[in-house]
Formats: structure tokens, sequence, C-alpha cells
């Protein structure tokens, strides 16, 4: 008999002993998840890390210089809609001695890296670029332009038949600068504002030569994706420069900006042109309203046209001339990119 409640309480140990591992099994269930739970519900979120984009080689730049085109602008520089508030309002100042000769010369090397600015510019904004021999890597034969006037792609081959494809623009135009204030910059400062890389794009050709000298109340770039960009340029251009805007392009700038692109940061500046300090100041022109600009007489034709200088060419509405145009003559063009009188 004491062997068989021995053995019955055994059994009931045992048993006992099975229910409360059971328990203990599911009490740690419930109050421990699932190792790929407890990662989905504890864990700190991480964005998954963003691709990034596959960018084109460049060439680089003469000197060992970096590309400045699309570098992050300097976060302290504030944003260009900030900027525009800081751009004097007024009327045109009259066209009255303008030429393209007061911004200098031709293109020049003001920041002394032994190359122009006009290949300064090629080497910045072209890809896959082929220099002349014997240049130093500086004067581009050949590259790809992604165009960022039309957002097609160009390929550029140098010569008087094919430069004109690409063209540097002044993306605030010589002409518009020169009836905004630039009348009152001395000739050093005028010639900075020329060369300077923070106011030049390598473009589409004929795209360039359709925007003439008009500012962003009259024309804006066909590719749309670019004209926040691109009143910010002219923004920045025109406070470094100490130019004014005529109330309707200060409008059209900031309906822009507010509408599209209210965050768009000040384009960095490292192109390496400083404003020169002017040694006295010059005297202010009369402005006069900001009334439409009168029709320019219409080009001369024949084989007999003959200019005597980039004066006369302009005079005659026909700047820049181009080769096969009537007139035309090497002598109009000093940098040998088929375009005159630029």
């Amino acid at each position: 008999m004491q062997n068989l409640q021995a053995k019955g309480l055994s059994a009931l140990v045992a048993i006992s002993i099975l229910f409360a591992g059971t328990g203990c099994q599911s009490n740690s269930a419930s109050a421990t998840p699932p190792e790929s739970s407890k990662t989905l519900d504890t864990a700190p979120a991480t964005a998954a890390p963003a691709e990034l984009p596959i960018i084109s080689e460049r060439a680089p730049t003469p000197m060992g210089e970096e590309s400045v085109r699309g570098a992050p602008a300097d976060p302290s520089a504030g944003t260009a809609l900030a900027q525009l508030e800081t751009i004097a309002i007024k009327g045109r100042a009259p066209k009255t001695g303008y030429d393209r000769d007061v911004f200098g010369q031709g293109w020049k090397d003001l920041d002394r890296n032994g190359c122009d600015a006009r290949n300064d510019i090629l080497n910045r904004d072209l890809t896959n670029t082929v220099h002349k021999p014997g240049t130093h890597r500086c004067v581009v034969a050949s590259g790809v332009l992604a165009d960022p006037f039309t957002a097609t792609t160009i390929h550029f081959v140098r010569g008087n038949a094919t430069s004109t494809a690409v063209q540097i623009d002044h993306v605030v135009p010589l002409s518009d600068a020169w009836q905004k204030g630039a009348q009152q910059l001395v000739p050093e400062q005028r010639e900075a504002f020329g060369n300077d890389p923070l106011n030049l794009l390598a473009t589409d050709g004929p795209t360039n030569g359709a925007k003439s000298d008009g500012d962003a109340a009259t024309w804006l770039p066909p590719n749309k994706s670019f004209r926040c960009e691109y009143v910010a340029i002219q923004t920045a251009v025109k406070a470094k420069y100490g130019l004014w805007m005529t109330q309707a392009e200060h409008d059209a700038i900031q309906r822009i900006l507010t509408s599209s692109c209210p965050d768009q940061p000040v384009p960095t500046d490292e192109g390496g042109v400083a404003v020169p300090i002017a040694a006295e100041p010059a005297p202010v022109p009369e402005t006069v309203q900001d009334t439409p600009t009168a029709p320019v007489p219409g080009p001369v034709s024949g084989p007999d046209v003959v200019y005597k200088n980039c004066t006369a060419v302009r005079s005659a509405g026909v700047a820049p001339i181009r080769v096969g145009d009537p007139g035309w003559d090497t002598k109009f063009d000093r940098d040998g990119d088929g375009v005159g009188c630029e």
C-alpha cells in the first residue's frame, strides 16, 4: 500500500511540475515578443540610405580647380527670396554709351589660373572635355553640355562653323546691367562683371540669342525646372555688384521664388572674381521710366555689306554677328568661337 501511495504521489508531483512549466513558457511568450517583433517595435527608425545619382565625370579644370556650378550654397548666405528684398528698385537709365567693350575687350583671365573666362566656363559646365594640345588643358576642343536652358544634350565641337552651338551666357545681360547701375561702376568693376563666373553659363546658342538682353520680366529659360536657379543667380549678381531692378523685373523674380521655391538658396560664389574697389564714385546717370524698348532696326542684307567695327555692327542691329552673316569679318571674333561683337 505504501508503495502504491508513493507511486501515486510521484505521479501527482510530475503532473504539477509539467503544468507549472507550461505556465512559465506561456507567461514568457506573452511578456517577451519574438526577436523580429522586438526589432520592429523598439529599434530606432533609420531611413534607408539614399541612392546616389550617377554623375558624369568632368575633366578637371585648369590648375586643378574643382567645378563650382551646382555646388551646395553656403547655408549662412540665406535664401534668394531674402536677398531679393535687398535689391533697389528703380527705372532704367538711358542706354546711351553702351558698348560691349565697356565690360572689357574679349574674355579675360581675372582669376589668374592661366585660362580665360570663356574656357573656364566650358571646362566647368561641360563633361567629357577634350582639350586643344599645347594649351595646358585650357582651350576646350570638344565636350558635352547638359543645357540648363532647354534641358537637352549638346555635343560641342570647337570651330568657326560649330562653336556657336554652345555660347557663354551672361545671366544678367551686359546691356541690362548697363541700364541698371553698371554705368556707375569704374572700368575695372565692369571688367570683373563681364568675366565673373557667378554670372556666366554655358548654354544652347540659339536660345541664348533669343534671350538677347531681356530681364526676368521679359525672358525666362524654356526649361521651367531651371527657372528658380536662374533668377537666384540674377539676384545674386545684382546684389554683388550693387545693381538695381525695375519693378516688373523684381515682381517677376519674386513670383517665381514665392510660388515654386521659397527656400531657393543664394548661389555659391567661388569663381575667384571679387569686385574691385572703386577709386572714386562715378556720376549717377538720370533714370527714365521703364518703357518698352524701341524696335531694333533690321539687319542690312546684301553681298557688299561692310562694318568698320563692332560699334557699327551694333548700330545696325545685327549683334552678335555670326559666320555667314552679311558683313561678317574675322576681326569681330576675338575668341574664335564663330560669334562676333558679343
